[in-house]
C-alpha cells in the first residue's frame, strides 16, 4: 500500500470511529440498502429470503422492515451447501453472489459443532477483513515494527490466514506458528523470533504459564511479550482471567477480540479492567449487527444491557454476504459511552445458544460456569468439565463437574467445596457436585476448550 492511500484509509478509520450514532446508521443504511438489491440480484437463497415476505428490495424502507426478512441459521446454511453441491457440483454456488472467477478465497469455521461452513471473499472483501484485522491492532497499540506470534491453529478461519494477512496490512510482522506444531514450537520460535505479542486463547495462555518454567527453565514473564490477544475461544473477558494474563507474561497488556474472514470484529480497551465491559465493535461500517429472541428469531432493541442471540449482515460485500445470519452465539450489549472516550456499541459474547444447560429450570452456559470457577484462582487452576450422562439441555441437579484444585490439602479443600458450591447458588441459582482432581489431571487443549463432556449414564 502506497503512502497516499495509507493516509486516506487512516483519515476514513479516524472519521468512522468518531462518527455519531445518527451518522454511523446513515451510512450503514446507505450500504444496506445497494448491498440488498445485489444480494437479490445475484444469490437465489437470498432472494428466497425477499420473496419470503412478498418484497423486494425497493420495498424495504426502514431497519424495521428489514427485520422482517427470515434470519439464516448455521443448520440451513449447511443444508444449502449440501444442495448447492448436489445441484451445481461446488458449495457455493446457491448463496454466492460473485461470478466464480471472482472469489479468491474460501474460509471455513473449525466445524466443531458439526460440518464446516464455507466463505467465500472477492479481493475487496479480502481487504475489507485485512483492514478490520488491522482497525483492532492498531487501537491496541501495534505499530510497523513490532513482531506477533500467531498461535491460534492456522487451519481455523478465524485464526489462520485471515489474521496473519490482517497483521501483515497494519505493516507489523507476524510469525505465523500456529498451535498444530505443539507447545514447545511455540516457545522455540518464541525464543528465535523474540515476538512483542502474541495471538491465542486464553486457555493456552494459562497453559504457557504452568509449563514455562518446566519446558525453558524460566517463568513465562521472560518471554517477553508486552501484549497477549485473547481469541477463539471466550474467557478473555473474564477480569480474572485478565488479571492471571497479565500477572503471567509479566505486566502485559491483555486485549479480548474477535473477527475472522468475515465482517464481525470487535476488540477490549484498556478501560476494561475500570469496569468498562465488552469489546468495541469497530466495524459497523461494514456489518449491521442486530439481536434476536434465541427460541422465537423475534428482533430485541439493541440497548444498554440488553442480551440476545446475535445476528449480522455484511455491508459492502460481493463474495457470499450474510443477510440476517444467525450466528447461534449469545451476545450482551452495552450502548452507554465508554471510559476510554470511544463511541459505538460494545458486546460480549456470553456463549453459544446450542451449548446452553437448563438445570431445574434455571438457563446457564458454560462459560458463565468457568467464569465463577476462576474467581477462585489460584486455589483452583481453572481447569474443569461439565459431566453430561445425556445429550441436554435438560441437566437433573445437581450439575456435575469434574475440577482441578490447585495443590491443596483435605481440610482447605472441604472449605473449597463449600464456598465454591455456595457462589454457584448465589451467582448461577444452580447446586453443583464437585469431584476434585489434582493440578496438572485433566488436558490442556491449545484450541478452543470443550468444557462439556459426555459420559456413560
Amino acid at each position: 500500500m502506497n503512502a497516499q492511500a495509507d493516509a486516506h484509509r487512516r483519515l476514513w478509520n479516524e472519521r468512522v470511529e468518531t462518527m455519531s450514532r445518527d451518522a454511523l446508521r446513515a451510512l450503514q443504511w446507505q450500504r444496506l440498502q445497494r448491498q440488498m438489491q445485489y444480494n437479490y440480484d445475484r444469490s437465489p437463497v437470498h432472494r428466497g429470503k425477499f420473496e419470503a415476505i412478498g418484497a423486494r428490495p425497493q420495498d424495504i424502507r426502514d431497519f424495521d422492515d428489514f427485520a422482517r426478512i427470515p434470519p439464516m441459521t448455521k443448520d440451513e446454511h449447511r443444508r444449502v451447501q449440501q444442495e448447492s453441491l448436489e445441484r451445481h457440483g461446488n458449495p457455493y454456488a446457491l448463496m454466492a453472489c460473485a461470478r466464480p472467477e471472482e472469489i479468491v478465497r474460501i474460509n471455513a469455521t473449525s466445524g466443531t459443532s458439526g460440518t464446516p461452513t464455507l466463505y467465500t471473499l472477492t479481493a475487496h472483501d479480502v481487504a475489507v477483513v485485512n483492514e478490520m484485522h488491522a482497525r483492532k491492532y492498531w487501537r491496541a497499540g501495534i505499530r510497523p515494527g513490532h513482531v506477533m506470534i500467531q498461535a491460534l491453529s492456522l487451519s481455523m478461519f478465524t485464526g489462520g490466514l485471515p489474521l496473519s494477512q490482517g497483521i501483515m496490512h497494519l505493516g507489523a510482522c507476524v510469525v505465523p506458528v500456529g498451535i498444530e506444531g505443539g507447545t514447545q514450537r511455540v516457545l522455540d520460535i518464541t525464543r528465535l523470533s523474540a515476538p512483542h505479542a502474541i495471538v491465542a486463547t486464553p486457555s493456552f495462555g494459562q497453559y504457557l504459564i504452568e509449563e514455562a518454567p518446566r519446558l525453558t527453565g524460566k517463568p513465562a514473564s521472560a518471554l517477553g511479550f508486552r501484549w497477549f490477544f485473547c481469541a477463539g475461544e471466550s474467557g478473555g473477558g473474564n477480569p480474572e482471567v485478565r488479571r492471571t494474563l497479565a500477572e503471567g507474561f509479566g505486566g502485559a497488556r491483555i486485549f479480548d477480540h474477535t473477527g475472522g474472514g468475515h465482517a464481525f470484529h470487535g476488540i477490549s480497551c484498556d478501560a476494561s479492567d475500570d469496569g468498562c465491559e465488552g469489546m468495541h465493535f469497530v466495524s459497523e461500517d461494514h456489518c449491521l449487527l442486530e439481536l434476536l429472541d434465541p427460541a422465537s428469531k423475534v428482533p430485541l432493541p439493541l440497548a444498554h444491557g440488553a442480551i440476545g442471540e446475535m445476528a449480522f449482515t455484511f455491508l459492502d460485500w460481493r463474495g457470499g454476504p450474510f443477510m440476517r445470519y444467525a450466528l447461534g452465539d449469545l451476545l450482551q450489549v452495552w450502548t452507554e459511552p465508554c471510559a476510554c472516550g470511544m463511541p459505538g456499541i460494545r458486546f460480549a459474547i456470553l456463549g453459544r445458544t446450542d451449548d446452553m444447560l437448563t438445570v431445574k429450570g434455571v438457563n446457564v452456559y458454560p462459560q458463565a460456569i468457568a467464569n465463577e470457577i476462576f474467581r477462585l484462582y489460584p486455589r483452583v487452576t481453572g481447569a474443569f468439565r461439565i459431566l453430561l450422562d445425556g445429550p441436554g439441555p435438560k441437566v437433573s441437579p445437581p450439575l456435575r463437574i469434574r475440577i482441578e484444585h490447585g495443590g491443596l490439602d483435605v481440610p482447605q479443600l472441604a472449605a473449597l467445596d463449600e464456598e465454591l458450591g455456595a457462589l454457584f447458588r448465589r451467582s448461577l441459582r444452580i447446586r453443583a457436585a464437585f469431584e476434585w482432581l489434582a493440578p496438572g489431571t485433566l488436558p490442556r487443549e491449545a484450541g478452543k476448550t470443550k468444557y462439556i463432556e459426555r459420559i456413560a449414564p
